[in-house]
């Protein structure tokens, strides 16, 4: 058994929310909220029936940014289609979501075993192919109950090796390929000795697994143009390009409608960090710039690093833990500045912050290239270094409320409806 590395909390301080697709290349030409040429998503608004869909995650163990597009997905199916529910390989029963909630939970064997979906999850790894082949049977057996039209995925682990019944369609919505088999196996080895161990010793089968299991997969969909040229490796696969949706509505600028002409609350000027306290998401990065500017700095956010992080924390940083949604809001809205220096696949703190009016210090990588407009909405930095991010903090701009606001409209939710529904129009008449 092997831990892929610890859950970061359920909270937003590290979930994906979920907009439309845009590609760069189209967004730099003038049309926001195009797909790329190359992806292809038919003009019309979807099915001409409702269809029965079947959803599938790889646990539902928390509420994070996987389980916000999750139930996005799902509440569009249930308006829309039929939802047969949600096949997954693991379930500690805890409420996620209305809607996901409201719907049937079909769980792998394995992940019904004593504490396997809880203490035992993250080091069951070498199992989970055994778990999705078991999902799978679970699903065919409904399928022959009473035939399903669809199988939506949404994957970051495993689930997206799930094969679907003979002539129903696949479709996956990746976060990304496992990150401790593909492109973060470091990064998680050394959070433990033992882990590292485990996943050392199984990471060449689970990939192979991994990349052969991207067969039973018939469209992907990438959160980022990040997530996009990772499927390309790992897979050998194209995906169209889809952002996760954000909730622009909830994040605005100030209480007034963000359209109004009256001026936004004035800003303080602390920097702001939001994000899950794992040692990938380099948050020792934040606080060694807020240490040696001695600048107050608040982070918000939980997890299995924090302890070493305060130890390194001078007098000017300040830990929250986790916050309710409109504690949160109200520090995007205060803030001079959003710090992000960790290499995400998406980035929806980004997303929020800048819906929020607040400018964004990210690396320059990851799904924050398709966030931060350099110079615009924010300052993008290269390289790993404290110096490098604190040139990035001085050159942010520091009154683009107003352009940051813009920027995040690209996300709105309603955008990730539209691009899911011409996907799964296209994926049933292709099938057909």
């Amino acid at each position: 058994m092997v831990d892929p590395g610890a859950d970061s909390p359920p909270t937003t301080a590290d979930r994906p929310q979920f907009p439309v697709g845009t590609s760069p290349e189209r967004e730099r030409a003038g049309s926001p909220g195009a797909f790329p040429k190359d992806d292809p998503l038919p003009a019309g608004r979807g099915s001409s029936r409702p269809l029965r869909i079947a959803l599938a995650h790889d646990w539902l163990c928390g509420f994070r940014g996987g389980e916000v597009v999750l139930e996005r997905i799902a509440s569009l199916i249930v308006r829309e289609h039929e939802a047969v529910g949600v096949f997954t390989m693991f379930s500690d029963a805890r409420p996620l979501s209305p809607t996901v909630d409201a719907l049937p939970r079909f769980v792998a064997p394995l992940g019904r075993l004593p504490l396997a979906s809880t203490r035992l999850r993250r080091w069951l790894l070498p199992l989970y192919p055994r778990a999705v082949a078991q999902a799978a049977a679970l699903l065919a057996r409904e399928h022959r109950r009473r035939p399903i039209d669809l199988v939506i995925s949404t994957s970051s682990a495993a689930i997206k090796g799930l094969r679907a019944p003979a002539g129903v369609p696949h479709v996956c919505y990746c976060h990304s390929p496992a990150r401790y088999v593909w492109s973060q196996g470091a990064a998680y080895e050394r959070g433990s000795a033992l882990r590292g161990v485990g996943l050392r010793a199984f990471r060449a089968s689970y990939r192979r697994w991994d990349a052969r299991t991207a067969a039973n997969v018939d469209v992907f969909l990438a959160n980022s143009a990040h997530t996009r040229a990772q499927v390309r490796a790992a897979f050998g696969r194209d995906s169209i390009l889809v952002f996760p949706p954000v909730d622009t509505d909830f994040y605005t600028p100030g209480d007034a409608p963000y359209h109004d002409a009256r001026p936004a609350p004035p800003r303080d000027d602390r920097w702001l960090v939001v994000s899950a306290l794992e040692p990938y998401k380099r948050i020792d990065l934040a606080i060694d710039a807020a240490n040696r500017a001695r600048h107050p700095l608040t982070v918000v956010g939980d997890g299995s690093s924090r302890t070493h992080l305060e130890r390194g924390a001078g007098p000017t940083v300040r830990f929250t833990g986790r916050i309710p949604d409109e504690a949160l809001r109200g520090l995007y809205r205060a803030s001079r500045l959003l710090l992000f220096p960790q290499v995400e696949d998406f980035g929806i703190v980004a997303v929020e912050a800048q819906a929020c009016g607040l400018p964004v210090v990210a690396r320059r990588a990851g799904g924050a290239l398709d966030i931060v407009r350099d110079g615009v909405t924010g300052a993008l930095f290269g390289g790993d270094s404290t110096a490098s991010l604190l040139e990035a903090v001085a050159r942010c701009p520091a009154a683009g409320a107003r352009a940051c606001r813009v920027n995040a409209e690209r996300f709105a939710p309603a955008r990730f409806d539209a691009a899911l529904r011409a996907v799964i129009a296209a994926a049933v008449s292709a099938k057909a």
